[in-house]
Parts: C-alpha cells; sequence; structure tokens
C-alpha cells in the first residue's frame, strides 16, 4: 500500500492554504476544430499574448486558459494550420470556440477521401512503417550505445496546490497564512492556478559503462522542503515522490509513471496497441524530421497518446516528445498527465536527451474541487562520450551523496542550477518553515495525525496507536487498552513503549515493556537502524496468525468466522540487537525466553492425557535479510515498502536450549524466504512469495511451523483465508503465493463495464510440507496431543500427500479503494468447520 498518511497530511495542508484571492482574473474556454473536416484538435497550444500562460488542448480539442491578470488577446498554434490571434476582454469569463484553417504552404498534398471510414489497419500503413524502423534503431539510439557516458543532471521537483477555489479567502481559519499567498505562480494545467507547497532540488553527476557494465551517481547538492518529522517521514516522502517520478526512457519497452507500467510508444509491442499516423513534415531542418501520432487501441489502457518526432534519415532517432493519457484511462486520481522530452543533436551525430518534464494533476473528482500538481523537470549538460573513465570512479556504492551536499548556500545553486526558478518556487522554503510555527498549524496536524497515524503527540511522549484502544474476542470478552511510546524529544539515544490492557470476561491484565537504545544517535525508526532493545510482553496471542502492518487487537480484526475460541496468554522476555546498512543488508540477533500457557478451547494435553498448564521455552535467533534498492516509507508504527521489480531475501534460524532459563526442548528451526514483483507490461503484475521451513528435532506441536490462517473477513496477501487458525502444523513445508493483478486489462474491452474502472486481480496459494514420524503426535505417546473441538473432533493436521491449495478471483478498484475476493479452497474439505467458498474484502489504495 502506497503511504496514504503522508497523502492526507498533505491533503489536510492543501486544505489550510487554499485561502488566494484571485483579483481580476482572466478566464477563457472553447474548442478548437479543423475548418475543414469539423474535427476536434488535440494538444493545440494556446497562449496569452506576451505571456508563458499556456495550454494544450485535450483529447476532444477543449482547453480553458486562466490568467490571474487581465489579459487582452490570446493565440492559437498548431502545426500544419495558419496561427490564429483573437482579442478578448480582460477581466472577464468568456467562451471562445476557434476553427483553425490547414496551411497549403506547409503541406505537399491534400488529399480528400470520400465515402465509408477507412478501417485502421497496420498493414501496408507508412506510419507503422515507421514506427517499425524507429523499434529496429532503438539500440543505436539508447544512450547504452557508447561505450562510456558522462554528464551533469539537475532535477526539480515542485508540488502545487491546484484548482484553488476563491470562496475559501474569506474563511476566518485561514486569516493566520495570509503570507503565502502575496503571489502564485503562474504556471498552468488545463487552466487551473497553480500555488507551489513543496519543492525538492538535486544535482548530480553520473557516468555509465557499457563493458563492464556500470554506472555511478554522484550527489553534488540536494535540498527540500521538510516538515516536521513528528508527523511525516520527510526522507520516506522524498522516496516516495522519486518512485512514482522516474527518468522517461522512451527507448524502453515500458515506462513507470505514477506507479504504474505503460507500454511505451517505440516498444516492440507498440503497433498491437497503438494507432499511428503521420500528421507532418517539418522539412526545414536537416535532417527532416517526421512528426508522429499515436493513440491507444483501447482508451482505457494503460497506454499514452501523444506525438513523437523521429529524424528522416537511416538513423530514425527521437527527437523530441509530447504525450499523455486519455482521459478514459483506468487510472486513479490522475485529471491530467503530461510529459515533454527534448533531445539535441551531439558531437557523436546522434541525439542525446537535454530535457524532460512530467507533470501530473491529481484530484478526488474530474474536474472539480481541490487537487494537487506534481512536476519533474530534469535537465542534462555536459555530455562527455566514450572518454576514458578512471575504475576508481565506479567504486563503492552506485550513489554516492557528498557530506555537504544538504550545505549548499543559496549562491551555490544560484551558479550551478542548469535550469531557471521563478521567485515564487524559492520562497516555498521559507515559507513551510515560518507555517509550521504556527500554533494553529501544529494543532491542525495533532489531529491528523492521530486520525491517521493512531498516535496523539504529547510531546515526549506520544498515545496510541488508538485502533487498539477497543477490541473483543471469544475468551476476553470487551479488551481495553491504553499504551503509547516516548519521543525524540525526550531523548535520540532512550526509547522507552509501555501498554496496559484487561480483559472484562477473563479479568486478566496484560502489559507490555520495552526499551530501546540507539547505538548510532539516529532514531530507531530511520534507516539504517542499529540498536539494542529490551522487553516483557504478557498479552494474549492466537496461535498461527502472523499479521503485516496491522496489530492483532485492531479493532476491525475483532469480527472472525467460525469457531475462534483458541487463545495463548504468553510471557515474552526478549532482547534483540538490530543493524542495518546502507547497502540494504540487514541481521537481528535475539534471545527469547517464551511461556505460553493454552486458553479458550486450546489445551495442552500430553500422551497421558493430563493437562499441561505451561510450555517454556529459550532461543537465541539469527535473522538475515538483503533487500536491494529498497525503498519504504516509516510510518508512526511500521516502516512500509514501496513496491518494485526488486527482490526481497529472508533467512532466520533459531534455536531452542534446553535447560537454559527453564527450556524444555532443543531444536533448530530454518526459514527463508523471497519476494518479487513481475512487471508484465500490459497484462499487470504479478507479487511472487517463495517460502520454505525446517524444523530439527523433537518437539511438541506448539513449536512447530504453525501455518498462517485467516477467519477474518478481511482479504490477507499472506495468509491462507479459507484456513481455521491452527489448522494445520509441519515440521518442514514449502510453499508459493502468487497475487496477480491485470490492471483493468479484460475489463477495460467489455462494453459499459469499463466505465467502472474495475481492475482484475487473481491468487494462488499452495502449502506442501509434513511431519516426520517423530513429531507426529498420533505415533508418539511422548508429545502433545493435536486439539480438538467440544465434540471431540480433531481440528490439527498434518498435510499429507497433496498439497493445501487456495486461489481466489476477485474485483478491484472499486469506488477507487476497495478489492473483494470470490475464494475457493481446493481440497482437505473434509475437516471439520471448513468451508469451500468464502468472500474476502480489502481496503487498496491505488493509482
Amino acid at each position: 500500500m502506497k503511504p496514504i498518511y503522508s497523502f492526507f497530511l498533505l491533503v489536510v495542508l492543501s486544505f489550510i492554504l487554499q485561502v488566494k484571492a484571485f483579483g481580476q482574473r482572466t478566464v477563457v474556454s472553447g474548442i478548437v476544430r479543423d475548418a475543414v473536416t469539423k474535427e476536434t484538435l488535440p494538444n493545440v497550444s494556446v497562449f496569452f499574448k506576451d505571456t508563458k500562460i499556456g495550454i494544450q488542448t485535450d483529447v476532444n480539442g477543449k482547453y480553458t486558459l486562466v490568467s490571474p491578470d487581465p489579459q487582452n488577446e490570446i493565440s492559437f498554434n498548431y502545426v500544419g494550420y495558419r496561427a490564429v490571434f483573437k482579442n478578448i476582454m480582460p477581466s472577464a469569463t468568456q467562451e471562445l470556440d476557434i476553427a483553425l484553417v490547414p496551411d497549403s504552404r506547409a503541406l505537399d498534398e491534400v488529399i480528400i477521401v470520400g465515402g465509408k471510414k477507412v478501417k485502421y489497419r497496420n498493414k501496408d500503413n507508412p506510419a507503422v512503417e515507421l514506427i517499425r524502423q524507429v523499434i529496429a534503431h532503438k539500440d543505436e539510439n539508447r544512450i547504452k550505445s557508447y561505450n562510456t557516458v558522462s554528464f551533469r543532471q539537475y532535477e526539480k521537483m515542485l508540488f502545487s496546490l491546484s484548482n484553488v477555489s476563491d470562496k475559501f479567502k474569506s474563511k476566518r481559519m485561514f486569516r493566520n497564512y495570509q503570507f503565502l499567498f502575496q503571489e502564485q505562480d503562474s504556471t498552468l494545467i488545463g487552466g487551473k492556478n497553480l500555488l507551489p507547497v513543496y519543492i525538492q532540488e538535486q544535482l548530480s553527476n553520473h557516468y555509465l559503462s557499457k563493458d563492464p557494465e556500470k554506472n555511478k551517481t554522484v550527489v553534488i547538492a540536494e535540498k527540500q522542503v521538510n516538515f516536521d518529522s513528528r508527523y511525516i517521514d520527510n526522507k520516506g516522502m522524498k522516496t516516495y515522490f522519486d518512485r512514482m517520478y522516474q527518468d522517461i526512457d522512451i527507448y524502453k519497452n515500458n515506462i513507470s509513471v505514477i506507479s504504474n507500467e505503460f507500454l511505451s510508444p517505440i516498444s516492440d509491442g507498440a503497433p498491437a496497441f497503438y494507432k499511428f499516423f503521420i500528421t507532418d513534415t517539418l522539412k526545414n531542418q536537416k535532417p527532416q524530421v517526421i512528426e508522429l501520432s499515436f493513440t491507444p487501441r483501447n482508451t482505457n489502457d494503460m497506454l499514452f497518446e501523444g506525438k513523437i518526432y523521429v529524424t528522416n534519415d537511416s538513423h530514425y532517432a527521437v527527437t523530441g516528445a509530447s504525450f499523455g493519457v486519455n482521459k478514459n484511462i483506468n487510472l486513479n486520481f490522475v485529471r491530467a498527465l503530461k510529459i515533454d522530452l527534448d533531445f539535441e543533436a551531439n558531437n557523436k551525430g546522434k541525439y542525446s536527451l537535454s530535457k524532460s518534464n512530467l507533470l501530473a494533476d491529481f484530484g478526488i473528482g474530474k474536474t472539480k474541487g481541490i487537487g494537487f500538481t506534481g512536476e519533474r523537470t530534469v535537465t542534462y549538460k555536459n555530455y562527455q562520450f566514450d572518454t576514458v573513465l578512471p575504475d576508481t570512479i565506479f567504486q563503492g556504492k552506485s550513489t554516492v551523496v557528498l557530506g555537504d551536499a544538504a550545505k549548499k548556500d543559496d549562491k551555490f545553486w544560484e551558479q550551478n542550477r542548469l535550469d531557471t526558478i521563478s521567485k515564487n518556487q524559492l520562497k516555498i522554503y521559507g515559507n513551510i518553515d515560518t507555517l509550521q510555527n504556527l500554533p494553529s498549524f501544529k494543532r491542525t496536524m495533532k489531529i491528523v495525525t492521530l486520525l491517521f497515524a493512531g498516535y496523539q503527540n504529547l510531546g515526549p511522549y506520544e498515545i496510541g496507536p488508538v485502533n487498539t484502544f477497543y477490541s473483543f474476542n471469544n475468551v476476553e470478552g470487551l479488551r481495553l487498552r491504553v499504551g503509547g511510546r516516548t519521543t525524540p524529544e525526550l531523548s535520540k539515544r532512550y526509547y522507552f513503549e509501555n501498554y496496559l490492557a484487561y480483559g472484562i470476561k477473563d479479568e486478566k491484565w496484560k502489559f507490555f515493556l520495552s526499551g530501546t537504545y540507539s547505538l548510532n544517535n539516529k532514531s530507531i525508526y530511520e534507516f539504517p537502524q542499529n540498536y539494542i532493545r529490551a522487553s516483557f510482553q504478557r498479552d494474549t496471542k492466537i496461535p498461527g496468525q502472523e499479521l503485516q502492518f496491522v496489530q492483532e487487537d485492531n479493532f476491525l480484526l475483532s469480527f472472525k468466522r467460525g469457531v475462534n475460541d483458541m487463545l495463548l496468554y504468553n510471557d515474552f522476555y526478549r532482547l534483540d540487537y538490530v543493524k542495518e546498512f546502507e547497502n540494504h543488508f540487514s541481521y537481528n540477533l535475539g534471545f527469547k525466553k517464551w511461556s505460553q500457557t493454552p486458553a479458550g478451547g486450546l489445551n495442552y494435553l500430553n500422551g497421558a492425557n493430563q493437562s499441561v498448564n505451561r510450555l517454556s521455552t529459550s532461543e537465541i535467533s539469527l535473522q538475515l535479510r538483503y533487500a536491494p534498492n529498497e525503498k519504504f516509507y516509516q510510518g508512526k508504527i511500521y516502516r512500509v515498502p514501496i513496491a518494485d521489480r526488486y527482490p526481497v531475501f529472508n533467512l532466520r534460524y533459531t534455536a531452542g536450549l534446553k535447560g537454559v532459563f527453564g527450556g524444555e526442548y532443543n531444536y533448530h528451526n530454518l526459514m527463508g524466504s523471497i519476494d518479487k514483483r513481475f512487471y508484465l507490461s500490459q497484462l499487470g503484475y504479478s507479487d511472487v512469495t517463495f517460502e520454505g521451513g525446517y524444523i530439527a528435532g523433537k518437539v511438541p506441536f506448539p513449536l512447530l511451523a504453525i501455518h498462517r490462517a485467516n477467519q477474518t473477513y478481511a482479504y490477507q496477501l499472506n495468509s491462507y483465508n479459507l484456513m481455521n487458525f491452527l489448522e494445520f502444523v509441519s515440521d518442514h513445508y514449502v510453499s508459493i503465493n502468487i497475487d496477480h493483478n491485470f490492471n483493468g486489462f479484460f475489463f477495460n474491452k467489455v462494453p459499459l463495464i469499463k466505465r467502472l474502472k474495475l481492475r482484475e486481480v487473481v491468487s494462488f496459494k499452495a502449502l506442501y510440507g509434513g511431519l516426520r514420524n517423530e513429531n507426529n503426535p498420533n505415533l508418539q505417546s511422548g508429545l502433545y496431543r493435536f486439539p480438538v473441538y467440544e465434540n471431540g473432533a480433531q481440528r490439527t493436521y498434518a498435510l499429507g500427500n497433496e498439497p493445501y491449495m487456495e486461489g481466489s478471483v476477485g474485483v478491484g478498484n472499486i469506488f477507487k479503494l476497495l478489492r473483494v475476493d470470490l475464494v475457493r479452497r481446493f481440497n482437505y474439505l473434509n475437516n471439520p468447520e471448513v468451508s469451500e467458498w468464502g468472500i474476502r474484502a480489502r481496503v487498496k489504495f491505488d493509482f
């Protein structure tokens, strides 16, 4: 899931910033058509005369142009048509439809074809033949075609408030924020005024080598708006924005934009998904450049539409591109998207990317209401090709940030920026600092943090998470809990966390205490972590339930299906040392003393049918984790990964120590897993997990691998959603979990259905395992017996010769937030209290 927390914080910030009075605005809207064919014209450039305020018409030829100041004249320009200039009424809102006349001087000939509309075909289509030539010459035109490359790069990320309503200008709640709105940025998209609220900049040197393949990035300078770290993870927010706004390489088969994979118009399979048209030839350039327009065959698919410019010679190189997305695309919250790429001829006679601009406008509604506009502009200079690069350049990490990169002064930035920056944009740095010192803004952020992160900040201590304050289950009945943790305001070295809970039905107190010491003088929630933690916990737990990004006593998980009366009372004594490295390798060395007491419908009976009140173990463990190129957002409770194509490896070894602090068993437990996302272009993506485990030693069933079951009504990605708690245990197993999202590939092609922007999901999970004879209580009298129901029916089993399997088909993106799955369990249906079918739901925020 994306970092929803930061998104909503920015939304709240947007409402605080909606107070700008527009003054005497000039607003012009209308439709641009071809004067001959009467067809609407997309991508027509519309500008107020002698200003930089301009837009392009959309796919239906519509435009809305807004200026905060009076304007007298407007211009319309389109390749192959005569330019039009019209006088307008200043300081007024008006409609102006335009008919552009083809310019015969720019065309070799005009062919008018009567009769029925000709069906589009790839065969004998000169535009398709041209794009196939471009595809065939991709390798020679890519930057990777050179032996070595070096260049300097400047990037600017700007987030602005869009579509600000003047209704807010007189609201009392905004009277303290007028200093933010003395001037408004003149940048526009779709006629919407933009008010900058966030900015980040970076200046870096890049080095690439073809053979051997190496790359190195040296960040010389960087700066960004920094929000209060108590409320927003600034590094995580920057990482999230960088993931959404990645570098645009049109020569790649797939282009990642807004966390989605779009098929490039010059990908190997582009002719099967796009329609291409030759729309102009620019003969005043050498070599001549052909304008090639393209549009999706299916406007709902993850595809672009726009124009690319290609040299009319033997190289078929791209010299420029301007494209966006169709209004019908199955993309959430994106009102508009525009990408511009500029290429320049280099000293090798080829073309290199000189500037890229990605601009996206986000909002809940299609056109109305407040929104956000994000813009990333990247400028490339000082290209050097096929020069000798010393091996020392590539030593160490692939990305290096110089120690003083964040300390560069304004004079340095003025001298070294490779692109212009407006005064209004520069004001953002100081304005946000001033904003965060206002008491009213601090109060607002505290409320938002409580609502979306679950913690109420009280300075050195914060209370939460609030969604655990009330829950219930069959054993404890109504469960009340209160707790919290210290913050860096108390200490950057020492951290303490605690809670106290009470069950009304079982009349038992539960509590947790922990103390953590940071060894690198950083917050223990900041990457890279390096700390020692000691903790004690006395609380309940459902055997085999392992949850991600949520706590077991979350109120919403109190609602469960079937018989749910097995619980453990646990005493945990833990000592952990955690060490992370910059390359995202980490290890956790720990010691745990665990005493567990069965409760509710769970009983521990030995071979003599005698009840065992307590099972005690002592363990040492080592967990290794490697997540190359991992990116994440650090929330208040969990570190939320930002999904990407890179794998994550986990390996954990645990040894039971008999006779140490009361430990009753010797055993060895080894578990490993690999998680990876596979992008399949237009067919969406698959999240795949392989896992395996082996336990050596003779142990009772509570110490075996209790497979992750789910008896809630929420769809859990990493659990078996139709398996009952403690239904299966193993001492050796392997499993595979596949969850595939088609991104609407099929629904997009069904009339009427496609208008709902639904997305198809399928999943399959298989678990193969078993018990050796030494750990099977049906064969060994000295082991704990498997649990049974009140009627004597067995509750816990070992897997047989066939794997446990379940699958699901689902519909995602319902109301842009909900996923609902129909889940089927394929086997082991004769076990008591199981269901063959089930419906599960999951909230999933996605673009």
